[in-house]
């Protein structure tokens, strides 16, 4: 299979990736741990992309797709992938179509004002990259990583104010793809309010029936 994933950003989508990619046995390519890869070894395309995504915005159409084409090369897609954070564009997602092949997109919607209420929550480690739901008022020990005991921190992408403005450009860039795919007969929708149990069985049940 060769699915894509779709859905405002703190709706899940890197989470059931994994469980998605797992199950089906799928290269899971995130765009958004490439990105964070190339800003971890502060190469030149990883300074350029993190001004842009600190500020709540895109990354250029060229960056990405010129990584998405050399990544699907690779042996470990030949049975399959998902792609997680891509296309984010019309002009991304006919570009993909030119060069591969999609069996299905998938939608997971939820409500912007429970995106902006999990993602203030929302801590990183900066070591390991585990991510973690710290609930006001938690204590100082859940501040800490259980796995390598590293502080966590709070992504700069992940500020309520932030949020806000991914929220609207993804609005205005992205959200517009539903429509590009479900033109094609290619979309299906799942509601992301769910456990994470629940949004997955719900997505299983696409590919397995009931």
């Amino acid at each position: 299979m060769k699915l894509i994933l779709l859905g405002p950003p703190g709706a899940g989508k890197g989470t059931q990736a994994a469980k998605i990619a797992e199950r089906y046995s799928l290269a899971h390519i995130s765009t958004g741990d490439m990105l964070r890869a190339e800003i971890a070894s502060e190469t030149p395309l990883g300074k350029e992309a993190k001004a842009i995504i600190d500020r709540g915005e895109l990354v250029p159409d060229e960056i990405i797709i010129g990584m998405v084409a050399n990544r699907i090369k690779q042996p470990d897609c030949v049975n399959g992938f998902l792609l997680d954070g891509f296309p984010r564009t019309i002009a991304q997602a006919e570009s993909l179509l030119g060069f591969s092949e999609i069996d299905r997109a998938v939608c997971i919607s939820i409500p912007d004002e429970m995106i902006i209420d999990r993602m203030a929550k929302r801590r990183v480690c900066p070591a390991c990259k585990r991510t973690y739901s710290v609930e006001p008022g938690s204590r100082w020990e859940q501040f800490f990583c259980t796995e390598c005991g590293a502080r966590l921190i709070t992504r700069d992408d992940d500020k309520p104010e932030t949020v806000r403005h991914r929220l609207e450009v993804y609005a205005e860039q992205t959200y517009p793809l539903v429509e590009f795919f479900r033109s094609r007969d290619m979309l299906s929708e799942v509601d992301g309010t769910g456990t994470v149990d629940e949004v997955a069985g719900n997505i299983f049940r696409l590919f397995e029936g009931e």
